[in-house]
């Protein structure tokens, strides 16, 4: 009986470069037996760029979800979240003093500048 013919058998083999006979396919060519992965070193800043601000702790960003997401303030879409304060204290709707304090001691950090709502489109 004859054995069934694959697609693959019409095309003739190919060898993929890079690939030899024997070689461990894990195994990264020109790398020592017993160095495993080198050492990375900190990407150094450009001049113009400045370091990423420090880790925010959980709980001040917790109250500034809970201001987003309190409605007596009014909407807080297409606004920094100190504007909404701002405008706020304007109309007499007492907005929680902490939130302000916050809000210009990390002036430059975006996730406390902007509500939780400004990466989507209006």
């Amino acid at each position: 009986m004859e054995q069934p013919r694959r697609i693959t058998d019409s095309f003739p083999r190919r060898r993929r470069p890079g690939r030899t006979p024997g070689r461990d396919k894990g195994r990264v060519k020109g790398r020592d037996k017993g160095r495993g992965c080198p050492q990375t070193r900190p990407r150094a800043l450009p001049p113009d760029e400045s370091p990423p601000p420090p880790p925010l702790d959980q709980t001040l960003l917790e109250m500034l979800r809970r201001f987003d997401l309190a409605w007596e303030y009014g909407p807080c879409t297409g606004i920094t979240r100190l504007q909404r304060w701002e405008r706020a204290q304007a109309l007499g709707l007492s907005p929680p003093d902490p939130v302000r304090d916050a809000l210009l001691e990390h002036r430059d950090n975006p996730d406390v500048t902007y509500s939780l709502w400004h990466e989507y489109a209006l």
